[in-house]
């Protein structure tokens, strides 16, 4: 190993050189941070959203009723297309 070589390479980088950060002289500054009004519409999109049912209770209510009436008719290839369309994605 060339000793001479390895000092260029220091000297070039300034490798043994400790570097001082520069502070700023404003230690009174502190962060902020404004949300925009499209992100508080979509906060309260997404809050509305997740306050809401999964279920849509009229629906299973029209369904349960029409069950209970017989008048509640589902043909099997409807019933085997959204089983396939589960099971292979």
């Amino acid at each position: 190993m060339r000793i001479d070589a390895y000092m260029q390479v220091n000297q070039l980088y300034k490798a043994g050189k400790p570097r001082t950060s520069s502070k700023s002289s404003r230690s009174d500054s502190t962060d902020s941070l404004e949300i925009s009004s499209i992100g508080k519409d979509y906060q309260i999109a997404r809050k509305a959203v997740s306050d809401s049912s999964d279920i849509r209770e009229e629906k299973v209510q029209d369904i349960m009723d029409r069950m209970k009436a017989g008048t509640y008719n589902v043909s099997l290839e409807d019933v085997a297309d959204k089983l396939a369309d589960r099971l292979l994605g």
